[in-house]
C-alpha cells in the first residue's frame, strides 16, 4: 500500500440516515486541515450563510491518529457565524482516537435534526436520538446525562454545547470531554443550529499496528524524544500558565481591556500561583504521554455553616488571561470562578473574556448603563462577571445579543470602536508588538497559533521593522503548522515533528506517497484554505486594527501604527499572491 482513500462518514441530518464512504486520498490531501479544506469545498458553500443547514459540520483526523504519540487533535470545520468565512478550531481529548477506532477519517454532518437531538456514532451503527428535554442544560449537566445514556468505557468521546449553543451565540463553543474544547469562531453555534446537543463518537472497532522493524523503531524513537527531560517538561509542570510572569515583565500581558500591559499584582494569578493553591490534578488527551491539561480545584463556601463546594476547572495561559488579567481580577480563585461560569454556558472563554473586558470599559466611559448590562461589570470585580455569563450565552436583551455577535460589532452600536480589542476575532493574550497584531488580525483563525508571531515579535532588536522579512516568516511559519495540522499533531510536538520525521512515519504505515507529496500537500491544504476563506468574504486589505492596539507600549516602547500599516499591506499582498500558487 502506498496509498488509501480517508474513510468518512456522511451524516445528513434532515434523513437521520448516515453514510460511510470513501474520498480522495492521503497523498492528495493528508488529513486533518488539508482535508477539512477538501471536505467543506466538497459539501460546502462558501456563498450560503453559515447557518443555513445545508452547511456542513466537518471534524477530520490525520494518517498518523492512533499511530503516534501526541498525534491527538481533531480540526473541525465549518462556516463561521462570527464573521461568515470559512472557518477551524481544533480541539484535543478522547475524540481523535475515538474516530480512528470508530474507523473514519472524518465526520461530516449536514441538514438540521427535526428537535434537539443526541447523535450517537459508533463502527457498526449510528442512531440519532431526541434529547429535548436537555433544552438549556449546562455543558456539565448535559455531559452528565449523556454518560449515563452512552457509556464509552474509555473507548468513546463525547462532544456537546451549552445554553450558547442553542442560542446560536457567535463564539459559542464544543466542549470536548470536559476538558478540551472546539473554541473559537462559533463551532458550538454550528452545532446549535443543527438542534445537535451532543455527539459520541464510540471506537469500537480494531485498528491493527504495523509489525514492520522500521515502525517499532520510529515509534520507540519519537517516544524517547517526546519524554526525555526538558522537551516538554514545562508543558506538565506550570503548563502555559508559566508564561504570565515572563509576558508581564516584558510589558506585554493585557489588563483591564489592554489599558495597561504590566500590573505588580501578576502575582495573585501567575502559574506559579495556580499551581502553588488550585492545582489538583495534570492529565492528557488520549495517545499523549506529556499531560499538560492542568485541572484547578474551586473551592466556594454556599452557607455560614462551613459547607463547601467543589468544582474542577481546567486553566492554561489563554483563559487566565482572558477571565483574568483581561478583566483586571488578582486572585487566583476569582479567575476560576469566572471560566468555570464561562464553561458552564458553553462560552469560548476567549471570546468572552475580551467581550466582557470591553463592556466593563463602556460601562465605565458611561456609553452604556446597567439598564443594558443588567449588572454591574467592574474591572476587578468577579461577581458581575459571573453573573453576566448567562446573559451573554443567552442573548437575554438586546445589548448581550449584540455582544453575542462580537465586542466589535456591539461597539458599532453602542460606540467604544476604538477600544475592542478584536483582531478578526477578541484578541489572544499577547500583546507584544506590531507582528503579532497584524499576524491575528490578518491571519487564517485569527489565532495566536496561525504562526509564531508573538515569538517574532520578542526576538527581534527594537527598531528592526523589516515588513518583508516579517510577512516571509509568517507565510512559511504558517505552512509548517499547517503540516502538522495535517496529521493532526499537537502544535507543542513541533519540534519533534520535523518534515523529514512525518515524511518516515508516513512510510512506516506503507504511506509513501503521501511522504513524498508531504511539502506539495500541505502547500496546496494551505492555499485552499485562503482561497475558500477569501471566497467566503474576508478582505485582507479592508482589515482594520482597533486604536487601542496603537496606544499600547511595549518593553521595546510604543507602538509604530506606520509600521503597522505597511506589515498589514504586505500581508494582505502575500495572501493573495499565495492563493494564486498552483
Amino acid at each position: 500500500m502506498t496509498d488509501r482513500a480517508f474513510h468518512i462518514l456522511h451524516m445528513d441530518l434532515n434523513t437521520g440516515r448516515g453514510k460511510r464512504q470513501d474520498f480522495s486520498s492521503v497523498a492528495k490531501h493528508l488529513g486533518g486541515s488539508s482535508l477539512a479544506a477538501a471536505l467543506f469545498e466538497h459539501f460546502g458553500s462558501t456563498e450560503l450563510p453559515a447557518h443555513d443547514i445545508s452547511q456542513p459540520l466537518i471534524f477530520t483526523i490525520g494518517p498518523l491518529t492512533g499511530f503516534f504519540p501526541l498525534m491527538s487533535k481533531v480540526v473541525c470545520a465549518f462556516k463561521s457565524p462570527y464573521n461568515e468565512q470559512f472557518a477551524e478550531s481544533h480541539a484535543g481529548g478522547r475524540l481523535a482516537l475515538s474516530m480512528r477506532f470508530a474507523g473514519y477519517d472524518a465526520i461530516v454532518i449536514t441538514g438540521q435534526a427535526p428537535e434537539l437531538s443526541f447523535l450517537r456514532i459508533g463502527g457498526r451503527h449510528i442512531e440519532l436520538e431526541p434529547v429535548p428535554y436537555l433544552h438549556n442544560f449546562d455543558v456539565f449537566a448535559a455531559g452528565k446525562y449523556l454518560r449515563k445514556r452512552c457509556p464509552t468505557d474509555g473507548h468513546g468521546s463525547i462532544i456537546r454545547i451549552g445554553p450558547a449553543g442553542e442560542h446560536k451565540n457567535a463564539f459559542a463553543c464544543i466542549n470536548v470531554d470536559s476538558f478540551r474544547h472546539f473554541g473559537r469562531l462559533g463551532s458550538g453555534a454550528v452545532m446549535g443550529n443543527k438542534n445537535l446537543k451532543g455527539i459520541a463518537v464510540l471506537g469500537d472497532t480494531e485498528q491493527e499496528l504495523p509489525q514492520s522493524k522500521e515502525y517499532k523503531d520510529l515509534f520507540a524513537d519519537i517516544y524517547k524524544d517526546v519524554t526525555k527531560p526538558g522537551m516538554m517538561s514545562k508543558y506538565h509542570d506550570l503548563g502555559t500558565a508559566e508564561n504570565l510572569l515572563a509576558l508581564n515583565e516584558l510589558k506585554a500581558l493585557p489588563w483591564d481591556n489592554l489599558r495597561k500591559t504590566t500590573r505588580p499584582e501578576i502575582d495573585g494569578i501567575s502559574g506559579e500561583r495556580f499551581a502553588k493553591e488550585l492545582l489538583l490534578r495534570q492529565t492528557a488527551c488520549a495517545g499523549c504521554p506529556v499531560g499538560c491539561i492542568h485541572i484547578g480545584l474551586l473551592r466556594e463556601q454556599f452557607a455560614d455553616e462551613n459547607e463547601y463546594l467543589y468544582r474542577q476547572v481546567s486553566y492554561d495561559y489563554e483563559p487566565i488571561f482572558a477571565c483574568g488579567s483581561m478583566l483586571g481580577l488578582t486572585q487566583a480563585s476569582d479567575v476560576l470562578a469566572v471560566m468555570d461560569e464561562c464553561e458552564r454556558e458553553g462560552l469560548d472563554v476567549m471570546s468572552a473574556g475580551v467581550a466582557l473586558a470591553w463592556a466593563a470599559e463602556a460601562l465605565d466611559k458611561k456609553l452604556i448603563s446597567t439598564a443594558e448590562t443588567i449588572v454591574e461589570l467592574k474591572s476587578g470585580d468577579k461577581t458581575g462577571f459571573i453573573q453576566a455569563m448567562p446573559h451573554l450565552a443567552r442573548s437575554t436583551n438586546e445589548f448581550y445579543a449584540a455582544l453575542a455577535k462580537g465586542a466589535l460589532h456591539a461597539a458599532s452600536i453602542f460606540g467604544g470602536e476604538d477600544f475592542a480589542c478584536v483582531l478578526g476575532q477578541e484578541m489572544a493574550g499577547y500583546a507584544t508588538g506590531e507582528v503579532y497584531y497584524v499576524s491575528q488580525a490578518l491571519g487564517f483563525r485569527h489565532s495566536h497559533l496561525d504562526s509564531g508571531a508573538y515569538s517574532y515579535d520578542q526576538k527581534i532588536e527594537p527598531g528592526d521593522q523589516d515588513a518583508d522579512a516579517a510577512v516571509d516568516y509568517m507565510i512559511d511559519d504558517e505552512h509548517k503548522r499547517v503540516m502538522l495540522t495535517s496529521m493532526v499533531a499537537c502544535l507543542f510536538s513541533r519540534k519533534v515533528y520535523t518534515p523529514e520525521r512525518l515524511a518516515a512515519a508516513l512510510s512506516s504505515l506503507g504511506l509513501s506517497d503521501a511522504a513524498k507529496r508531504l511539502d506539495a500537500a500541505s502547500r496546496e491544504g494551505q492555499r485552499l484554505r485562503w482561497q475558500l476563506k477569501i471566497d467566503s468574504g474576508f478582505a485582507p486589505e479592508s482589515v482594520k486594527i482597533p486604536k487601542r492596539f496603537l496606544e499600547v507600549e511595549t518593553w521595546k516602547g510604543p507602538i509604530d501604527g506606520g509600521y503597522v500599516e505597511r506589515l498589514k499591506q504586505h500581508y494582505a499582498a502575500a495572501i493573495r499572491e499565495l492563493i494564486h500558487k498552483e
